[in-house]
């Protein structure tokens, strides 16, 4: 590995470390995306992402927290293999750059990754979650963590409207964009792959609806969520095996997607699993 110390905010390998966080369009011209944090940067190693730049702070990450994390990117240095770089920042200047402020000391640059329905594997029972034209990183992040913590397959996001490496949406999945399968599609593109494996398509909506806990969600399932302002299009609504609602016992009519998510994943999660949560 390359190392070497950066002290001015004006150094190009700082200047593009902050467009990559701000611009959506760059991560992908430039195929790197920026990881903060030492638990999503372990997670998104863990995946096998590639570093290609680690910033660190050594006034602020714990030395053992450090050594582990290069540990886990040496790896990927080799032949033929770009050579990992680590500049180390002070903490004034860390705190410039830094998207939280001066937390764990460290940031890195990865290697963007296509993330498409030809590269999910489900399982034999698959529960997958799928979100139509989420607009909110921190909404879609906050799906994620969800979707890990109820052990769902994957997460189908169709026709998105953030990119799956924005800096908001990976620190609001504390890494779980990284643990889980997300992928991107067509919403066409995903009720075909769906219907193909033989998962039964569950759309979350009011209108001509049944109870979410009278629904069986025990063989595969996906269910289907929409924006809170204008909920699911109609190709969904018309591909469904059935509509499912959450009781509303108050004067609003609808729950944040990522709420609404959790509440019907661990519906799935209590129908599979009443036995062994005893």
């Amino acid at each position: 590995m390359r190392r070497e110390t950066v002290t001015s905010a004006q150094n190009p390998k700082i200047k593009e470390l902050r467009a990559l966080q701000e611009k959506s369009r760059l991560r992908r011209e430039t195929g790197l995306f920026v990881v903060e944090g030492r638990r999503e940067l372990e997670h998104c190693l863990d995946a096998g992402f590639v570093p290609r730049t680690v910033f660190v702070c050594r006034e602020i990450i714990q030395a053992e927290d450090l050594a582990r994390i290069i540990g886990k990117a040496e790896p990927y240095t080799g032949p033929g293999i770009p050579e990992v770089q680590v500049i180390e920042l002070p903490s004034a200047l860390y705190d410039k750059v830094a998207y939280r402020g001066s937390t764990e000391g460290i940031i890195a640059e990865m290697e963007y990754r296509e993330r498409s329905l030809d590269n999910l594997k489900p399982g034999d029972n698959p529960l997958i979650v799928v979100l139509e034209s989420v607009e909110k990183p921190g909404n879609l992040g906050a799906v994620l963590r969800s979707a890990d913590a109820a052990g769902a397959d994957a997460v189908i996001v169709c026709d998105p409207l953030t990119d799956l490496y924005n800096p908001n949406l990976i620190r609001a999945s504390i890494g779980a964009v990284f643990t889980t399968q997300v992928v991107t599609a067509t919403s066409e593109e995903a009720i075909t792959w769906l219907k193909r494996k033989g998962i039964r398509i569950l759309t979350a909506q009011l209108q001509d609806s049944q109870w979410y806990y009278d629904t069986d969600m025990t063989g595969g399932t996906a269910i289907i969520m929409g924006t809170e302002s204008t909920g699911l299009t109609s190709i969904w609504r018309e591909a469904a095996d059935a509509h499912i609602r959450i009781p509303m016992l108050g004067r609003l009519d609808s729950l944040n997607v990522s709420v609404s998510a959790a509440i019907l994943l661990y519906e799935a999660v209590r129908q599979r699993h009443s036995e062994s949560l005893r």
